[in-house]
């Protein structure tokens, strides 16, 4: 689950929000350019193809609910272990 805030200044992951992991993004929140930033940054974080991640909930939301590949989920673990410390 991830809280995203479009329009940032820069693409990074700012912390744990109400059990969230809030990213920040760079793009706007006009077209679904933000929600494709916000995909291609998660898939660069993890090392995964973009296409393997995915928006399934949320798209018109700051809160959403995205899929990852399971193999990812270890990764995913360890980032979010470094951001809530």
């Amino acid at each position: 689950m991830i809280k995203a805030f479009p329009g940032s200044s820069k693409n990074e992951v700012s912390g744990i929000r109400d059990g969230r992991l809030c990213v920040r993004v760079a793009a706007a929140p006009q077209d679904g350019k933000a929600n494709d930033t916000l995909c291609a940054f998660l898939s660069k974080l993890l090392g995964c193809p973009k296409r393997e991640v995915k928006i399934i909930k949320g798209e018109k939301s700051k809160l959403k609910t995205v899929s990852i590949p399971a193999s990812y989920m270890e990764t995913l673990k360890e980032i979010v272990l470094t951001v809530s410390r």
